[in-house]
């Protein structure tokens, strides 16, 4: 099993020619002749969307929904079976978003890929997730299926965060009073989530393959 880490644009250097920053990993890892480079980077090009013919065009000259999709062919090129995707669409327009995360979930079900999907946009996760780890203050106090996650919602940071998705319909206001600091501090949260520095609590199943991190003490 390969593991990759994927920082959107960060390996597109101006320098180098999409070419170039597809074969890198073959170079790297020693795999292959330059006929066979060329080659997997027509196939990886083909893979996200992408006209071979501009395998010797450098990366400013992409849009950024382009370039994020050179990036994920670079990620894809040693047939990993992880991906780690951090804020992989936040760079993006809306409509270059839904783009990129239909290509991700193509790429998923063609390649039977896994992927580790941080972000901050509960829409994005909502469309994008099968099972959701909520995070606060460098700790997992919510795992569980995107479903029940979103429709029963345990912890009061996972009640906060979905208090503040704004809809666009009258009936459904922002619940103000949700939207507080206190609900990002773990000494403030109700019993029995409140915890302490000497009660980091423990995950809990409290439904079908749901957990909830409870104190201890």
């Amino acid at each position: 099993m390969q593991f990759v880490f994927q920082d959107p644009f960060s390996s597109l250097s101006p320098r180098m020619t999409v070419l170039d920053i597809l074969c890198e990993p073959f170079v790297i890892h020693g795999i292959g002749d330059a006929a066979f480079h060329k080659q997997r980077a027509k196939e990886l090009m083909a893979l996200v969307g992408l006209d071979a013919r501009f395998l010797n065009r450098y990366p400013h000259s992409f849009s950024g929904g382009q370039r994020q999709r050179i990036s994920i062919a670079r990620a894809l090129a040693l047939q990993p079976d992880l991906l780690i995707l951090d804020e992989p669409v936040s760079a993006l327009d809306v409509s270059v978003q839904a783009q990129i995360l239909n290509l991700l979930k193509d790429l998923q079900r063609d390649l039977d890929l896994t992927y580790l999907f941080i972000s901050h946009n509960l829409a994005v996760v909502d469309y994008i997730a099968d099972r959701i780890g909520v995070m606060c203050r460098g700790q997992l106090v919510e795992i569980a299926p995107r479903h029940s996650l979103f429709q029963n919602p345990q912890h009061p940071y996972t009640h906060a965060l979905l208090a503040a998705i704004p809809y666009p319909e009258l009936e459904r206001p922002l619940d103000y009073s949700q939207l507080d600091r206190r609900h990002m501090e773990p000494t403030h949260w109700p019993r029995p989530y409140r915890l302490s520095e000497d009660d980091a609590g423990i995950l809990k199943e409290v439904g079908d393959q749901h957990f909830v991190r409870e104190a201890t003490l």
